[in-house]
C-alpha cells in the first residue's frame, strides 16, 4: 500500500459461481436429503408400531375378557357341584393368578409396541422440525448470496511488476548516490527528489541534468551532495554518454530575504 500497489489499473469481470455459497448449499441440501429419508422411515416405523399396538391391544383385551368369563363360568359350575366355599375360593384364586400372569405378559408386549410407536413419532416430529430449519437456512443463504466475478487482472500484474522494478531502482539509487543520512529513507522521503523539475541538455558526449533547487536549505545541501556523488561515479547511459547532474542557481529562501529586508 505505501507504494500504491493496491490500485486496479483496469479489469474485466465475468460472473462465476460463488464457491463458498455453493459449498454451504451443497452441505445443507445433503443434510436435508438425509433428514427427509430419516423422517420417512421414522414415520413408517411409527405407523407400523401403532398398527401393531392397536391389534395387540384388541387381542389382549378380548383374550382377557374371554378368560375371565370362563373363570366365572367355572366358578358357577363348582358352586353347582356343591364344592365347599373355601376349596372353591382357593381353586378360583389359583386359576385367576395363572390368567393374570399370562395377561401381564401379553400387556407388556402391548406397551412395548406403544412405546416404540411413541418414540418413532417423536423422532418424526424432530426430523420434521429439522427439515423446516434446513429449508429456512437455504432460503436465507439464497437471499444473502452475492454475485461473484472472475477478474481479468493481467494489467494489474504488469503494473505491479513495473512498480516493483521502479521501486527497486529507487532503492538502488538511494543506496549508491544519496547521502548517508538517507540510508533508511522511505519512498515518502525520497519522492520530492524524484519529482523535482529541471532542464535536460544533450550533446555528443554527455547528458546534463540541471535541477531546479528546493526552497529548503537542507534539501538543497542534500541535492548538491547527490549531484557530486553521481558525477564522481560517472555513470554511462545505455548509448555510452556520460550522465552529469548539476543544481541550478539556488535562490535564497523567502524567510532569509524577509529577514534582510527587516534588517
Amino acid at each position: 500500500m505505501p507504494l500504491g500497489l493496491d490500485t486496479n489499473h483496469g479489469f474485466a469481470k465475468t460472473p462465476v459461481e460463488n464457491s463458498e455459497a455453493t459449498k454451504k448449499r451443497t452441505a445443507l441440501e445433503k443434510r436435508l436429503s438425509n433428514v427427509e429419508q430419516w423422517a420417512g422411515k421414522a414415520k413408517e416405523r411409527s405407523q407400523r408400531a401403532g398398527r401393531l399396538y392397536d391389534r395387540l391391544w384388541k387381542q389382549t383385551k378380548a383374550y382377557g375378557d374371554e378368560q375371565y368369563r370362563r373363570l366365572n363360568a367355572h366358578q358357577d359350575t363348582l358352586c353347582e357341584q356343591g364344592m365347599e366355599y373355601s376349596q372353591r375360593r382357593a381353586q378360583i384364586k389359583e386359576e385367576k393368578a395363572q390368567i393374570d400372569a399370562e395377561l401381564e405378559q401379553r400387556w407388556q408386549r402391548v406397551w412395548r409396541a406403544y412405546d416404540k410407536s411413541s418414540k418413532e413419532s417423536q423422532k418424526y416430529q424432530r426430523y420434521a422440525q429439522l427439515q423446516c430449519d434446513l429449508l429456512r437456512a437455504l432460503e436465507d443463504l439464497k437471499a444473502s448470496e452475492r454475485t461473484m466475478y472472475q477478474l481479468d487482472n493481467c494489467k494489474d500484474h504488469i503494473m505491479t511488476v513495473c512498480k516493483l522494478a521502479l521501486t527497486n531502482l529507487v532503492m538502488w539509487t538511494r543506496n549508491h548516490y544519496f547521502p548517508q543520512t538517507y540510508a533508511h529513507a522511505t519512498w515518502g522521503r525520497l519522492l520530492p527528489f524524484f519529482q523535482l523539475s529541471g532542464l535536460v541538455t544533450v550533446d555528443q558526449s554527455a547528458v546534463r541534468v540541471t535541477f531546479r533547487p528546493f526552497n529548503d536549505r537542507q534539501l538543497n545541501e542534500d541535492l548538491t551532495i547527490l549531484c557530486q556523488r553521481v558525477n564522481k561515479a560517472a555513470p554511462h547511459l545505455p548509448d555510452g554518454q556520460h550522465l552529469l547532474f548539476t543544481v541550478g542557481n539556488i535562490r535564497r529562501p523567502i524567510l532569509d530575504q524577509y529577514k534582510r529586508r527587516v534588517a
